[in-house]
């Protein structure tokens, strides 16, 4: 008798999900932001709106509580910041920096209604850039989890815009951070790096020595 042979059969992958399918459906259903009824209609050019954030761990030697910067731009100009010791105790960078970027996130979506009252077309997205690479990839990827329940509500909270389109969340160096002057005592040297594109444009001062 001859040997039994066993057709192997390929895998059917037509029936997975494409590898960029929108994973926020799933987590979080069919979530959109809420924008009010009566909002006039906007006029004008359409705006962006970019925010920065960062915390800076133990920021308070006798509490031990961190100190939270959070600047936020409309187009090339500084509109809004924030600078203040946070209410809870993070014994982790991750922490802090997660409270810090829920904190933004509800200031990004009031910053969005103000405008939108006032008759301003805001872009369909905001973006938010924070220097702790960690927090970004637990908000943007499908597959993170959290593993300390104290902050599943910040956690979900930043999900759930993201998943919304209300903001994207984008990491960048620490060097690169401008809400590090909210929250550090930096030098000249450290600091001016930090503040001079806001404070100046180039071909606006001439040949004046802004160093």
């Amino acid at each position: 008798m001859g040997a039994i042979r066993f057709r192997t059969c390929e895998p059917d992958y037509s029936h997975l999900p494409e590898p960029n399918v929108d994973w926020t459906y799933a987590v979080y259903g069919k979530v959109q932001e809420q924008i009010p009824p009566d909002i006039p209609k906007p006029l004008g050019k359409t705006v962006v709106l970019t925010c920065y954030v960062d915390a800076n761990l133990m920021h308070d030697m006798v509490t031990g509580r961190s100190a939270m910067g959070i600047l936020h731009m409309l187009n090339q100009t500084p509109i809004d910041s924030t600078s203040k010791r946070q209410d809870t105790v993070e014994t982790a960078t991750y922490g802090s920096e997660f409270v810090a970027a829920r904190v933004a996130t509800e200031q990004i979506m009031d910053l969005r209604n103000t405008l939108r009252y006032l008759g301003v077309p805001v872009e369909e997205r905001t973006y938010m850039f924070g220097d702790n690479n960690s927090v970004v990839t637990s908000s943007t990827l499908p597959h993170s989890v959290l593993k300390k329940r104290h902050q599943l509500l910040a956690y979900h909270r930043v999900r759930e815009a993201i998943a919304s389109r209300i903001l994207r969340f984008h990491h960048i160096p620490g060097t690169e951070n401008p809400a590090d002057v909210l929250t550090k005592n930096l030098s000249h040297s450290v600091a001016w790096p930090l503040i001079k594109p806001f404070l100046f444009w180039a071909g606006e001062m001439g040949n004046a020595n802004l160093e």
